[in-house]
């Protein structure tokens, strides 16, 4: 479960404001993005290893990784022979570089899915058409020789040979809300972090792909209404309804199976992998061998991560490693699997912190790369020659990310310098990489490094943002750290106003999130609920301290600090807010009678979890979108963290709920009708809690929004309706 707070754009608005003038952040400056910093988006590697492609003015640039000069112009759309869209936003290369897929009339499902009309580039021949004319397309992908390209319709796998524009359909029992073939569904979409669910043999010749056949999962409906911005002119004068499969915590998994399609025989295979009747496969890929399929399951309560190899043409498999854990594997190493070579790497807590550890292909342990008490948090890949391997950690300070490469003895290299959060993005056979660096202070920084970590070139300091943030009155943020009352050590971030004056006293509103594995506190630009800290300092303008505290269970850490809050969410993670809470009106310069707290998602379960937790330390608090209780979240996220409900009622029963006759302070409840993620039941069904004991809260829904609640004017009237909430109660 994670929040999309802010629609991401490219760069900042260009022309100044009236409130720089005078040095004041304006509310609609804040939220809308005006002080959003430039990003170097849609850089792509190139598979020679030596070049990028970037998107410029309809245009398809391809850059050298060695200078960032321009070579030449791959693709120019205002010049392309045939049909083609009028603008290019987005595309896909193939591997050999002759074919490009461009995207037009794309329309979001969820969070990572989105169907698409999809058009052809040959790059030889300077001509486009349409890849389907069977309707929009999802997911699309090249076979490793870019002859073919598959994607999913309406549920359906299909292959097209770009020689003919030959389309063959290779399932024919894809229905709604009932069989998915090779894309996943909503659940395995939004916690196992993926939107395609197919892959190519190493000679093309064969599809694999993932079946969902939800047919038992209980279907979940939320209303539509007509709106605004935009408008459903269909629901003008009857509500309609939005209907899907949506396994809650306890409740029936879709059943999964991997299936093989041999294009040359349109042989059709099964592939015998030993898989729990309600378990879970979250990744298939083929290796290099076109005779080895990798098929990653996981058993219901995520404690046993399992990989075998399949035989793509008989069906066979055999496991080659398997990973426990007393309470759950960590699911966020199956975004850096990759068995594209001879070895392949897992991220794994196995020794108590998140580690390299270097395979062979039949599963053999060759060696643990990374040693310490430290966490590895991206693998990117290994040199060509195999000698080295490329990752980031957070060695030497859970709140900054550096990134390294390590040898096959273990030696290990810092290969960026600058303090502060660094993120990468390597080349073919790592090369050169991107590096992205910001800091509290620092927007960021996008600089091209070969691999031995030396600068090449910065491609955007965003120097013109640095100057326009010179011009506002912003206070001082600093990080921190204390030690609670019940002895715990925990990190923050402060953000004071500009006059501040250690002889008044400030009231304080606490933000956080404290889902498991999530981190608020950093030394990053991408603090707070906007990037820059832009609110925060806003409200540190009013006369406001802001802090965010990461209590347990959040990442960085190590595996015992985030897995103690499991079984029993919001407990702990409570307790330290509440902790936080008295350590602040400890502080000379803080009203501790005026302490506020506010969250967004798990964020607000927490705001409503440390309102109910017994000491009454806050005078109000904002819930925006929260869980009210795991019974009612998805299966694979809530379980992996809670056990079954049916194992560990008094677990899932410490809630909102339950808690409500120990709520103190005032409450503002916010909800998007149409969220897809975490139901308006959660809301309904708190709310009347509240009603039935007598509470009175306050509350703000929002039509056809979901869980981001954006859209139109949505944000600025969000955030408006919590500003003159915390100002009318946090007011002396």
């Amino acid at each position: 479960m994670t929040l999309t707070a802010a629609i991401i754009c490219s760069m900042a608005n260009a022309n100044d404001t009236q409130t720089e003038t005078s040095g004041e952040i304006s509310l609609k400056d804040a939220v809308t993005g005006t002080y959003r910093a430039r990003r170097v988006e849609g850089i792509m590697p190139m598979s020679d290893g030596d070049h990028y492609s970037v998107i410029r003015d309809n245009m398809l640039i391809r850059h050298s990784f060695a200078t960032a000069e321009v070579v030449d112009t791959i693709l120019d759309l205002d010049r392309v022979e045939g049909e083609h869209p009028e603008h290019l936003t987005d595309y896909i290369m193939s591997p050999d570089s002759r074919h490009i897929l461009v995207e037009t009339d794309r329309k979001a499902i969820y969070r990572r899915s989105a169907t698409a009309d999809y058009f052809v580039y040959d790059v030889h021949s300077n001509r486009m058409q349409r890849l389907s004319e069977g309707g929009a397309q999802e997911c699309p992908k090249f076979s490793p020789d870019g002859r073919l390209v598959g994607f999913v319709r309406n549920n359906d796998l299909f292959v097209v040979e770009l020689a003919t524009m030959t389309e063959t359909r290779i399932t024919t029992d894809g229905l709604f809300n009932h069989i998915i073939n090779g894309k996943p569904d909503w659940v395995y979409e939004e916690e196992f972090e993926f939107f395609r669910a197919f892959d190519f043999s190493a000679d093309s010749r064969m599809i694999a792909w993932i079946r969902f056949d939800e047919t038992d999962v209980r279907t979940f409906s939320f209303p539509l209404y007509k709106g605004l911005n935009p408008n459903k002119d269909e629901y003008a004068v009857y509500t309609g309804s939005y209907n899907y499969k949506y396994p809650k915590a306890g409740e029936a998994n879709s059943k999964v199976s991997v299936r093989t399609f041999d294009l040359t025989t349109r042989e059709t295979r099964t592939m015998n992998v030993p898989l729990d009747a309600d378990g879970y496969i979250p990744r298939i890929q083929f290796t290099s061998d076109r005779n080895r399929l990798a098929i990653v399951t996981l058993n219901r309560l995520q404690n046993r991560c399992s990989i075998y190899m399949a035989e793509p043409h008989t069906g066979d498999s055999r496991l080659i490693m398997s990973e426990t854990n007393d309470r759950y594997v960590e699911t966020s190493f199956l975004n850096n699997l990759d068995f594209s070579r001879s070895e392949f790497v897992v991220l794994s807590e196995r020794d108590g912190w998140q580690h390299l550890y270097l395979y062979n292909a039949e599963g053999r342990l060759i060696r643990q790369l990374t040693k310490g008490e430290f966490m590895v948090q991206d693998f990117y890949g290994e040199s060509s020659d195999g000698k080295y391997f490329y990752y980031s950690s957070n060695e030497g300070s859970p709140l900054e990310k550096y990134i390294y490469r390590v040898d096959r003895k273990g030696h290990r290299k810092r290969l960026t310098s600058r303090k502060g959060v660094n993120e990468a993005t390597f080349g073919t056979d790592c090369r050169y990489f991107l590096n992205v660096w910001s800091s509290v202070s620092e927007p960021p920084v996008y600089v091209l490094c070969n691999a031995e970590g030396k600068e090449l070139k910065v491609l955007e300091d965003n120097a013109a943002l640095k100057e326009r943030y010179s011009r506002l009155a912003l206070g001082k943020v600093s990080l921190f750290s204390f030690t609670t009352g019940e002895g715990i050590d925990l990190n923050g971030w402060m953000v004071k106003p500009a006059d501040f004056d250690e002889n008044k006293t400030y009231p304080v509103l606490m933000y956080q999130y404290s889902g498991p594995g999530s981190q608020q506190v950093l030394n990053a630009w991408s603090d707070g609920q906007f990037d820059g800290l832009i609110w925060e300092h806003r409200l540190a303008q009013k006369g406001y301290i802001v802090v965010c505290v990461d209590g347990r269970g959040t990442g960085g850490r190590g595996a015992e600090w985030q897995r103690c809050t499991y079984g029993h969410l919001g407990y702990l993670e409570a307790r330290d807010q509440v902790e936080t809470a008295l350590y602040l009106g400890s502080l000379p310069y803080v009203d501790k009678e005026r302490i506020a707290i506010w969250g967004w998602s798990y964020g607000g379960w927490n705001t409503l979890m440390s309102m109910s937790e017994g000491r009454p330390v806050f005078r109000c608090g904002v819930a925006v979108a929260p869980v009210t209780s795991y019974r009612y979240y998805d299966s694979a996220y809530t379980e992996r963290y809670m056990g079954l409900p049916q194992t560990n009622a008094e677990g899932y029963d410490d809630n909102p709920l339950t808690r409500a006759d120990k709520l103190h302070g005032e409450l503002l409840l916010i909800h998007g009708f149409a969220d897809d993620n975490v139901h308006f039941q959660n809301m309904a069904e708190l709310t009347e809690v509240y009603v039935q004991h007598g509470i009175q809260f306050e509350s703000q829904f929002y039509t056809n929004r979901n869980h981001s609640i954006y859209g139109g004017n949505t944000r600025m009237h969000l955030f408006t309706r919590i500003e003159n909430f915390l100002d009318k109660h946090l007011s002396k």
